[in-house]
């Protein structure tokens, strides 16, 4: 039976260290350190994950402030918004809630926030960054993917890294990480033939392509880790794209739905909101 990876426990750990920091950098500077969430429309999935981080930030000191925008709003009232939020020196992480409605351009919007307030990683300047290996500011989900494994002891160099999922947000950028780890990827995605065999391959195997359940014990190495980002409500209960009873039987370790890679990801947003708060106000350490 596979090791549970307990990303809730780890994710207090990393709270606990940003908490500390915060407080020493806000007596320090007078300053705190300030994110803003801009969230369109009524998503309730989306309300749900921004009350989280607002909670979140609240427990680390951090200053939260969201702003809601109806559904109407256009692209360029959006681009104001995010020049005035870049000008605004009281501000020092800028996101952007996704999914937005169909008719705003989320890629030229997410282009728009200066790359120095990029807490999530999406700006070309620091995906560009991250692709080549000198990443300064990484996506949160793929950043709390790799504290999860060093923090487990799970070693990468070498080994067979296999991603199932292809996106900007995970796929590609975790894969980008695990090669800078040393790792041997593969990117495999819903074109991919024999999936479950290639799959079976890794040492590694993270799966991040939003369909539950649908990575089994056929899909899995033995003592393998399984890393499962992917989080559905099915018949009103919370599951991954991991079928965990039959993968956790094959895996050496594991991540949980919820549990898992969740907690990490508001974890890593807000380390990466200190990140800007420091390069604001010149601290290096």
């Amino acid at each position: 039976m596979a090791l549970i990876i307990d990303g809730t426990q780890l994710s207090k750990k990393v709270k606990e260290q940003v908490r500390l920091e915060t407080e020493k950098l806000v007596l320090k500077y007078n300053k705190t350190p300030h994110l803003v969430v801009i969230l369109v429309g009524h998503n309730p999935a989306s309300e749900s994950y921004v009350r989280g981080k607002e909670k979140a930030c609240q427990k680390t000191g951090i200053l939260s402030t969201v702003i809601r925008k109806d559904e109407s709003v256009t692209n360029q009232e959006m681009f104001d918004l995010v020049r005035e939020l870049n000008h605004d020196e009281s501000v020092h992480g800028i996101l952007l809630q996704l999914p937005i409605p169909a008719h705003l351009d989320s890629d030229l919007i997410i282009a728009s926030i200066s790359p120095k307030k990029d807490v999530d990683g999406f700006t070309p300047e620091n995906v560009a960054k991250l692709a080549n290996g000198n990443p300064e500011l990484v996506p949160c989900t793929p950043k709390g993917i790799m504290k999860m494994l060093e923090e487990y002891q799970i070693d990468i160099s070498g080994k067979q890294c296999t991603v199932i999922g292809r996106s900007q947000i995970v796929g590609k950028p975790i894969a980008s990480l695990l090669l800078k780890a040393n790792g041997t990827v593969t990117i495999c995605h819903s074109k991919t033939k024999n999936l479950n065999e290639v799959a079976s391959m890794a040492d590694i195997l993270v799966v991040a392509i939003g369909r539950p359940n649908m990575v089994d014990d056929t899909f899995v190495k033995e003592g393998a880790t399984v890393i499962d980002v992917g989080i559905s409500k099915v018949n009103d209960v919370l599951c991954g794209d991991v079928d965990f009873e039959k993968a956790s039987k094959k895996a050496g370790f594991i991540t949980p739905v919820p549990g898992g890679v969740g907690p990490m990801t508001i974890a890593c947003l807000l380390e990466n909101t200190l990140i800007c708060f420091k390069k604001s106000v010149g601290e290096t350490k």
